[in-house]
């Protein structure tokens, strides 16, 4: 309400007498009079006040009234302020040109006229509080214009936040359906096959060794789909933040030796080879069932993407840190890639070589990252890459 709007008048005078009397003429509850008896303690308070009006006594001492109107039209912050002149001086000395020209908006005439006096200043007064009025006005849409222009932005940045996660719902759906199809293809033609034979009474088809191999067949397929699930039940529990970490001591090395030794089939249907370089043991406190997920997914890795080429794997301590490298020669991981291969649903490439559901690199990232360790990659396209895990040799707090 503009009547809450406090205004502060000044008032210049070098006879005491004139301001007592001047200020009993304006003063009111919703204003504030200010008194000078010298431009110089006009000028004190016009930079410490803001001011609604001013009036100034045009003979004074010193500075007179139209010099100290001069000096606040040349300050910014009073140029804005409305000034009366007073004057006991006759008509015939023009004053009130003078003034005008000092940039004063009205002149008065001693004796003063109480009802223009009082008139005059309740027009400026009330001028002033309509203009901080509006300003408030243009302050207050300001700030909603920016809180509006920051909520477009959070509401634009949160489209695109739900358009991208629509996209990777889509994509993760259609690679979850080539990927569980293909086991369950592999499982429903030999179960069809099997009741061909059966229904065909052809008990040839049914020997010890044809069952080893049927079973063995079917165990893969099973695993393949179990392995597809595990993956997205540790999302899940990643993203609740239920990804439970089991330390206990054992043996890096020996893990490692012996996952090496279990891919032996792996590597051989993939027509490459598999070197281990680890000498003497490496033992610490992790998760042994979280860092085999972490090695056999880097292992599993290095036979798909490597071209059949030979996979070196090494397993070493250095700087208080134990450390598996897998390393293969294949089609290598771009500057690109190599950012965004730890993402949730991100594949090295859109080709047929890149099977699974892109959540081996992220999930193996945040078992190792739950360990307090960190894993790298370095490669360059068609040289290769190489993986490295770094886990603390003390246990992580």
């Amino acid at each position: 309400m503009l009547s809450t709007v406090q205004a502060k008048l000044l008032i210049v005078d070098d006879l005491p007498e004139n301001l007592l009397a001047l200020e009993a003429l304006i003063k009111r509850e919703d204003r504030q009079v200010f008194k000078a008896l010298s431009a110089d303690e006009a000028l004190s308070l016009l930079l410490e006040h803001e001011f609604a009006m001013a009036i100034l006594d045009v003979q004074m001492p010193g500075m007179n009234g139209f010099e100290l109107a001069e000096l606040m039209r040349g300050t910014e912050k009073t140029k804005n302020i409305p000034i009366v002149f007073v004057s006991a001086a006759g008509r015939e000395l023009n004053y009130a040109f003078k003034g005008y020209e000092s940039g004063a908006v009205d002149f008065l005439h001693k004796p003063l006229d109480i009802h223009a006096v009082k008139s005059k200043v309740n027009i400026f007064v009330d001028l002033y509080r309509q203009s901080k009025a509006m300003k408030q006005q243009v302050e207050a849409l300001e700030r909603s214009r920016r809180e509006q222009e920051l909520l477009l932005t959070r509401l634009q940045a949160t489209q695109a936040e739900l358009e991208q996660a629509v996209r990777m719902r889509d994509d993760f759906m259609s690679i979850v359906a080539h990927e569980v199809r293909t086991p369950l293809n592999g499982l429903i033609l030999e179960t069809q096959l099997r009741k061909m034979h059966l229904a065909r009474d052809n008990a040839a088809a049914f020997t010890l060794d044809k069952m080893h191999a049927m079973v063995d067949r079917d165990e893969r397929q099973i695993q393949s789909l179990i392995r597809l699930i595990e993956d997205m039940l540790d999302v899940s529990r990643i993203r609740t933040g239920k990804l439970s970490i089991r330390p206990a001591r054992f043996d890096l090395a020996q893990l490692v030796r012996n996952l090496v030794e279990n891919f032996a089939q792996q590597v051989a249907a993939a027509g490459s080879s598999m070197q281990l370089d680890a000498v003497g043991p490496v033992e610490g406190h992790w998760d042994e069932f979280r860092i085999e997920q972490v090695v056999t997914n880097l292992l599993t890795n290095a036979l798909r993407y490597g071209a059949k080429s030979p996979v070196d794997v090494r397993v070493y301590s250095e700087h208080g840190e134990a450390r598996v490298e897998v390393r293969d020669r294949g089609i290598g991981i771009s500057e690109d890639n190599q950012k965004r291969i730890f993402q949730q649903f991100e594949r090295v490439s859109a080709s047929q070589v890149a099977a699974g559901l892109g959540l081996g690199l992220f999930i193996s990232e945040q078992i190792v990252s739950a360990h307090g360790g960190t894993i790298e990659v370095e490669s360059q396209i068609g040289e290769g890459a190489l993986f490295r895990v770094c886990l603390p040799l003390e246990a992580a707090q």
